[in-house]
């Protein structure tokens, strides 16, 4: 059997009194689309953060690749193979679509300050490399035409492809997306949701915070739910559907006749 992309055993984080996140385990094979789903205050940003090395957990173990890494800094992180992107978008004022974009590749660079002063040959080389691998993944996502322009003065939808054109640079193993269909509109999600089975076709293993059902039910082959920091159901979307505790706890009792995640959002 393959070694699980990302395993998550026994993660604890407490804030004060309250236990944001509490002996919770899974794993995220290879290949798939994970969704992390949950109520309001379950648990699911701390836990990205915990994964993603923004935060440290106060108890368990989180492997990635086969490799412990709890408590390791982001920037390593990323420089093992894993990207994320965030619920507020971060892009850097005053610098184009490409720049932008071009500032995910890091992990790929070599060349340190000297050598980029001096125009050296294998800093040329990198550079190249860099510039049209960034160019190729704006032209995956529809951007092409627009590396020139200034990344915040897109519109809101198109910002956020910039910011996953930046992480998909960094040729992750495990890409994290925080709520990625947060502030699209319905067409802008449906597309959302078009990009990310294109991103999960070429290999790329994808775990997602998402509040829009729709989107989950549609692209996820796996989920797991959340409530108050802890695990209440793991499965595919259908069993998901069907879950009696999902449909109590998180979708509301009055869908226990007719499931139906779909039409919900939280």
């Amino acid at each position: 059997m393959t070694e699980p992309v990302l395993e998550v055993r026994g993660l604890g984080r407490r804030f004060g009194g309250l236990q944001a996140v509490a002996d919770l385990s899974f794993s995220v094979p290879a290949g798939v689309i994970k969704a992390v789903i949950g109520p309001n205050g379950a648990g699911k940003t701390t836990l990205f953060n915990l994964v993603s090395g923004y935060a440290l957990p106060d108890t368990g173990s989180v492997r990635f690749r086969g490799a412990e890494v709890r408590g390791l800094p982001a920037h390593e992180l990323a420089g093992r193979g894993m990207a994320r992107t965030f619920q507020q978008i971060q892009l850097v004022p005053g610098m184009s679509v490409l720049e932008n974009v071009l500032t995910g590749r890091h992990r790929h660079t070599r060349a340190g300050f000297l050598a980029s002063m001096l125009r050296l040959p294998a800093t040329v080389r990198e550079s190249r490399t860099a510039r049209e691998r960034c160019l190729e993944t704006l032209a995956f996502l529809g951007l092409a035409d627009l590396a020139d322009a200034e990344a915040v003065s897109l519109a809101y939808g198109q910002q956020r492809l910039v910011e996953l054109a930046r992480a998909l640079v960094c040729e992750p193993a495990l890409l994290l997306l925080d709520e990625p269909a947060a502030g699209l509109n319905m067409r802008e999600t449906e597309d959302l949701a078009g990009t990310i089975g294109r991103i999960n076709a070429t290999g790329l293993t994808v775990l997602l915070v998402e509040h829009d059902m729709g989107l989950v039910m549609n692209i996820s082959h796996e989920i797991l739910v959340l409530g108050a920091g802890r695990r209440i159901a793991e499965g595919d979307p259908r069993a998901i559907q069907r879950n009696p505790d999902v449909i109590r706890i998180y979708l509301g009792e009055e869908d226990a006749d007719t499931p139906d995640p779909a039409r919900k959002t939280v």
